[in-house]
């Protein structure tokens, strides 16, 4: 894979089973090269693949089906017409046949749409903002004021004068959307009560909500009015589920507050947030896959739900009375959707080198990356497993260079997760395929700090002090384990040609480990956390790391310093490409300048190139142009300095 191959990748997304009939909509992914934009469009597929599967809408912007009750009509969120700054919309399309409906018409972005038990409306999601932005002269705009936190987020912008509230719409048009929520709080994740009088959603409403990290669930009439609080907030309760029967409400949970990473995890209450059960605790896995896909499913009587397991995504059932909880669907497979109903299971995922497809069971509907791995050299990683300093074992996976000829030798890319309460797995990944193909071999792991093991992997990395030994300790020597494992099974790799490369908190790992070691010859930093008391203020959320590190920034500077890679900079001597976008408020652009700054005074070999108009999700979802671009600076710095 070369890096211009991003404009030709493709994959499959969130299917929905259709009630009633053996099909399933899904929604199938590509990239414009022309106009540098992502394409998307919902097909349908018949579950037991008896036909080919059909492209459903014709629009370019189309995503999110939601199926009515009697599986008639579906909805979806669209973005239609010339203008650019036109918002995604929501539409009913009739499958019996005519054209979608389009049942907004709103000045942010449609979501999370939901039906009603009786299929004559829909709730959904979506921002409410200040009517400030109705100048649209920013020389002219009033200022902006606030006084909670919580009011930027990373990819959407500033969030504290435009808050999620939720709307109700008729199915069929026949009057405008109804805000139902309002104020400054977030809500999201609807839910309709069994006899489709009201909504159950996640949000955080108390007095000092934006900095108590807890969630609850609340009920609000579906025509609006007060919010009900459902549940204690004690911890953090979101995504709602009820049973079909409306005895039971199924939910996501994790204890809240200033204490993480802990597995999140599937409980259930009584319809009237009483006798709360956690389900899954003897899983010790986290039961909410990061990106989050979906709320709990009930099937059967049991609640479907996903899970990650030592670099896949897998299904799982429980019962709400209890039991141990089962593995529904497994494999070697990242998941990117699913749906499950009356027994039957639907699964979007990629199988490492492949892109993602659609299954019904074990039976592979669609073949929309076939064309793209028939034209490249994909290649299969190989995992193996490290023994770190202390004995701990370690997962890792390898990737051979793309053309691999036995007798050779080849430089090798250590690349680093983000997160850290992350995983590297077993579905195809866009940079492990385009440094392959650009003839380098490429290690990757789950060091301690990563999701998809216990939840003690997960936390051994809080600190330090109390807590444990903090960032930059035992993930490390996890790390320098992975490669010295890897240069003694593969007798092919170069010790003398080691690179090392890493995104967000993998940016900090690689610029934690060259500020500590000299055995890599060339690194690359990318949108990281370099120093941690300026990330406080900085970041949209920097200031909740206490969870990790255990106080405040303004209540122990040192700490924050001591694990800080910035302050080691003096210690630097590998070639250092920083890598950063210039619209990133996870770890903002000021990481990256007080590096450069440092390293360019005191004359170490470092550039800077920042990405405009990117936030920190460049690589995954930024501008096609510039995850080519991207690609391009990655494979010539290594080039450089280790061919």
């Amino acid at each position: 894979m070369r890096p211009e191959d991003v404009y030709r990748l493709t994959g499959v997304s969130d299917p929905r089973l259709r009630p009633g009939r053996d099909e399933v909509a899904y929604v199938v992914w590509a990239i414009d090269e022309h106009e540098n934009e992502y394409r998307q469009a919902i097909w349908i597929a018949h579950t037991d693949g008896s036909e080919p599967p059909r492209r459903l809408t014709t629009g370019t912007n189309d995503a999110q089906p939601r199926w009515s009750p009697d599986g008639d009509r579906l909805a979806f969120v669209s973005k239609r017409g010339a203008d650019e700054k036109a918002h995604r919309q929501l539409y009913v399309l009739p499958m019996g046949g005519g054209e979608a409906q389009c049942l907004t018409d709103l000045k942010e972005d449609a979501g999370e749409a939901v039906w009603s038990p009786d299929g004559t409306r829909l709730c959904f999601s979506a921002r409410v903002p200040d009517p400030a932005y109705e100048e649209e002269d920013d020389k002219k705009r009033s200022p902006r004021r606030f006084t909670r936190l919580l009011f930027k987020l990373d990819s959407v912008g500033w969030t504290g004068d435009r808050r999620r509230h939720l709307y109700v719409v008729p199915a069929d048009g026949s009057a405008e959307a109804t805000q139902i929520t309002d104020g400054d709080f977030e809500d999201s994740h609807p839910a309709w009560t069994p006899d489709g009088t009201r909504i159950a959603f996640s949000s955080a409403r108390g007095e000092n909500w934006d900095v108590e990290l807890k969630g609850d669930i609340y009920l609000v009439p579906a025509e609006g009015g007060e919010p009900e609080l459902l549940t204690p907030n004690d911890a953090n309760y979101y995504a709602p589920s009820y049973s079909p029967d409306g005895k039971w409400l199924a939910v996501k949970w994790d204890p809240g507050g200033f204490d993480f990473p802990r597995h999140r995890q599937i409980g259930v209450m009584d319809a009237s947030g009483g006798d709360f059960r956690i389900l899954t605790a003897s899983l010790d896995r986290t039961c909410d896959p990061y990106p989050e896909i979906r709320a709990p499913i009930w099937d059967g009587g049991s609640i479907v739900f996903a899970i990650e397991d030592r670099g896949n995504v897998h299904l799982y059932r429980v019962a709400p009375d209890g039991g141990e909880p089962e593995l529904l669907a497994g494999g070697n497979i990242v998941l990117s959707g699913y749906d499950a109903a009356e027994g039957q299971v639907v699964r979007a995922g990629s199988t490492a080198p492949n892109l993602a497809e659609l299954y019904s069971g074990e039976r592979q509907l669609t073949e929309v990356g076939k064309e793209f791995a028939a034209a490249r050299e994909l290649v299969e990683p190989e995992r193996f497993t490290a023994i770190s300093q202390d004995g701990s074992e370690v997962e890792a996976w390898l990737a051979r260079p793309a053309g691999f000829e036995e007798g050779k030798t080849y430089p090798l890319l250590l690349n680093i997760h983000g997160g850290p309460f992350t995983q590297y797995g077993n579905g195809f990944f866009d940079e492990t395929q385009v440094y392959a193909g650009g003839g380098y071999a490429v290690v990757y792991a789950n060091p301690r700090g990563s999701s998809g093991y216990t939840e003690a992997w997960g936390r051994a990395i809080m600190g330090p002090g109390e807590l444990g030994p903090g960032w930059g300790s035992v993930d490390y020597e996890d790390l320098m384990a992975v490669v010295d494992t890897a240069l003694e099974r593969y007798d092919f790799l170069d010790p003398e040609r080691l690179g090392v490369l890493g995104g967000s908190y993998g940016g900090y790992m690689t610029s934690w480990i060259v500020s500590h070691s000299n055995r890599f010859k060339a690194a690359i930093s990318e949108r990281a956390v370099n120093n941690l008391v300026s990330m406080y203020g900085s970041s949209d959320v920097g200031w909740v790391f206490k969870g990790y590190h255990g106080e405040f920034v303004h209540d122990a500077v040192d700490k924050y310093l001591e694990i800080s890679p910035w302050s080691y900079a003096k210690q630097i001597e590998t070639p250092l490409l920083i890598l950063h976008s210039e619209n990133d408020l996870r770890c903002n652009i000021e990481q990256a300048e007080i590096l450069f700054t440092t390293l360019r005074l005191l004359g170490k070999d470092v550039e800077l190139v920042r990405f405009p108009a990117e936030s920190h999700e460049l690589t995954r979802s930024g501008n096609p142009v510039h995850r080519v671009q991207r690609f391009e600076l990655v494979l010539e710095w290594f080039d450089r300095h280790l061919k």
